[in-house]
């Protein structure tokens, strides 16, 4: 089964694949504008968590869909419309949580409100994130393969998995290169509102363009 499944996915279509994966993942998006914010704010390490929630919980939230949940989504239409403004108003309140991020070494309240994601709520972030879905919905509409879609959709979220965990990394390690820029507690506040900002406007398109299903 394996065998005649890996026959069915060309070196085109993997190809193909890998280069969707590398795409998607390596642009800004939310994932990518918070792992550089955390960078920035908790460095490397204390990131690690936050890292792999995003591939893990994304190559989960691959394999779900894949799976048949966004058929839910043309049974009961109103759900995407409650996912969609549910994550909206998520991703305002983590941009809120970053622009107000307590710079490295504070003391006081600040700090300890002041934490990276974890493992758990990184990964669980996925499902309120746009960019998220529409990769997800957009990959397994594209790249499963009809005749074996199971075995195809394993390998597809195989491959997204291996590829996003590095490239997300890179958005954290950036973060990291610019602590000593930012050591400074106003740029470093100028930064975090900065990236609020941007993390918002990466809404636009969610909020006020057309549900889709």
């Amino acid at each position: 089964m394996i065998a005649y499944s890996c026959e069915m996915l060309t070196a085109d279509l993997l190809t193909a694949l890998a280069a969707f994966a590398l795409v998607s993942s390596i642009t800004p998006g939310p994932n990518n504008l918070m792992l550089m914010a955390s960078g920035t704010n908790f460095g490397f390490v204390r990131s690690i968590p936050h890292m792999l929630g995003v591939s893990v919980g994304f190559t989960l939230m691959i394999v779900l869909v894949g799976g048949g949940l966004a058929q839910i989504f043309e049974i009961y239409p109103v759900a995407h419309a409650v996912l969609k403004y549910a994550s909206c108003a998520y991703l305002v309140y983590l941009a809120w949580k970053i622009a107000t991020s307590a710079p490295p070494g504070a003391k006081g309240a600040a700090e300890e409100k002041s934490r990276p994601l974890t493992f758990v709520q990184a990964a669980l972030f996925q499902w309120v994130n746009p960019k998220a879905w529409t990769m997800a919905l957009t990959a397994v509409s594209a790249y499963t393969l009809p005749a074996d879609p199971f075995m195809s959709l394993l390998v597809f979220a195989a491959v997204c998995g291996a590829i996003n965990l590095p490239t997300v990394s890179s958005w954290t390690l950036m973060g990291m290169q610019l602590r000593r820029f930012l050591s400074d507690p106003l740029r470093l506040r100028v930064f975090n509102v900065t990236m609020a900002l941007v993390l918002v406007a990466t809404l636009y398109p969610v909020a006020f363009g057309p549900t889709q299903h």
